[in-house]
C-alpha cells in the first residue's frame, strides 16, 4: 500500500484514489523520470517526474497551445516529498518569474496561461504574467469548502488569472455555457422565452461569467478524489481546455500534482506534458490516466454543457 494510504483508515464507502504495493512498477512504465540526460520520447503525451525547473528548458520552443498553472500559494504547505515555506512578496514574485519566465519562450502567437493564486498570491501573478503576457481576466471561484474562522471571514475562494501572448487565442462560448435552472420561466405566444422545458425542470444554458460557484472540490466519495493537498476538480480543467484549446492541442501542466490537467486532457481529446516532481503523485496520475482510458465523464459535465452544483452528477 502507498505512503499516503498507509497513514488512513478508509471509511467503507470511501472512494479515495491510493496505490497498492502491487501496481507500482506497472504504473512507473507510465511515467517518464527525468533524471541527468533525460531526454524526450517520441510520443505527444506525457507524464514527466522531475524538476519543472529542469524539464521547461528541455521542451520544444512555441510548441504549446495551453499552460495551466496551480503553483504553491504562498503558503507553508506540505505537498509530499516537496514542502513550500512561506516568502515575503517580492521573494514570492521573484520564484514567480523565474518558473513563468521558462514557460514563455514554450508558447505559440495564440497561446493562452492560466495561473492559479489564493487572495494572499493574486496581486503578485497578475504582475509577474502581465510582464510576459497581455492578462484577459481574473476567475474567481468559489470553493465552498474551508475552515471557518473566529475572528475572520471563511476563505472560501481562489483566483485563476486568465492571460494570452497575443489578442488573437483560442476561445470557444459555445463548449462552456452553463445549464442554469430558471426559477421564474417567462413564456412569449405560449413558448418558453430563452428557457427549455423538461421533465426535470425549466433550464436555460447561460453565457460563462467569471464567477464560478458551480465547483464542487474533489472529497472522499468522489472517484476522483485522491490524498493530494490541493487537487482541484476535473470540472475546473474542463472548462478551461474546452474554452481555451482545440482537440489535439498540446497543454502544458508544470505543477501537476496528482495529474488532473492530464486526466481532463486525455478525456477530451488533448495531449499534454505534465511535469510533477512528487514520485507519489505521479504515479496517481499515472492510475487516474489509465482510468480515463476508458472512463471519458467528467462530474457536472453533461450533454454538452456544464451544470450547476448538484443539478447532475
Amino acid at each position: 500500500m502507498s505512503k499516503a494510504a498507509s497513514k488512513k483508515a478508509r471509511a467503507p464507502r470511501n472512494r479515495t484514489l491510493t496505490i497498492e504495493a502491487s501496481e507500482v512498477s506497472e504504473l512507473k512504465k507510465s511515467v517518464e523520470f527525468a533524471t541527468n540526460g533525460y531526454r524526450m520520447s517520441s510520443h505527444a503525451s506525457r507524464m514527466i517526474c522531475g524538476d519543472a525547473f529542469q524539464v521547461l528548458p528541455i521542451l520544444e520552443p512555441k510548441s504549446i497551445d495551453l499552460v495551466f498553472c496551480d503553483p504553491p500559494y504562498n503558503l507553508n504547505k506540505d505537498f509530499g516529498e516537496i514542502k513550500f515555506t512561506k516568502i515575503s512578496t517580492d521573494e514570492y514574485e521573484m520564484w514567480l518569474d523565474s518558473w513563468l519566465s521558462l514557460c514563455a519562450p514554450l508558447l505559440k502567437a495564440t497561446s493562452s496561461v492560466y495561473i492559479c493564486g489564493d487572495w494572499r498570491s493574486s496581486g503578485a501573478i497578475q504582475r509577474i504574467g502581465s510582464k510576459y503576457l497581455k492578462t484577459q481576466n481574473r476567475i474567481t471561484w468559489e470553493r465552498e469548502k474551508g475552515r471557518g474562522a473566529k475572528k475572520n471571514w471563511k476563505n472560501t475562494a481562489e483566483d485563476i488569472w486568465f492571460f494570452t501572448v497575443s489578442n488573437k487565442f483560442t476561445f470557444h462560448l459555445d463548449a462552456v455555457k452553463q445549464r442554469r435552472r430558471v426559477v421564474a420561466p417567462y413564456k412569449e405566444n405560449g413558448k418558453p422565452k430563452d428557457w427549455c422545458e423538461t421533465i426535470d425542470g425549466n433550464f436555460r444554458d447561460t453565457h460563462p461569467s467569471n464567477i464560478w460557484t458551480d465547483i464542487t472540490v474533489p472529497f472522499w466519495s468522489m472517484p476522483e478524489n485522491t490524498d493530494h493537498p490541493t487537487q482541484k476538480p476535473e470540472k475546473l480543467l474542463a472548462k478551461i481546455i474546452l474554452a481555451s484549446s482545440n482537440p489535439g492541442d498540446l497543454i502544458l501542466d508544470p505543477f501537476a500534482g496528482s495529474g488532473t490537467t492530464a486526466v481532463v486532457a486525455k478525456k477530451l481529446g488533448r495531449n499534454f506534458v505534465a511535469i510533477e516532481s512528487d514520485k507519489e503523485h505521479c504515479l496517481l496520475a499515472a492510475k487516474r490516466l489509465r482510468i480515463a482510458e476508458t472512463d471519458k465523464s467528467i462530474q457536472g459535465l453533461a450533454d454538452g454543457v456544464f451544470w450547476e452544483r448538484n443539478s447532475r452528477i
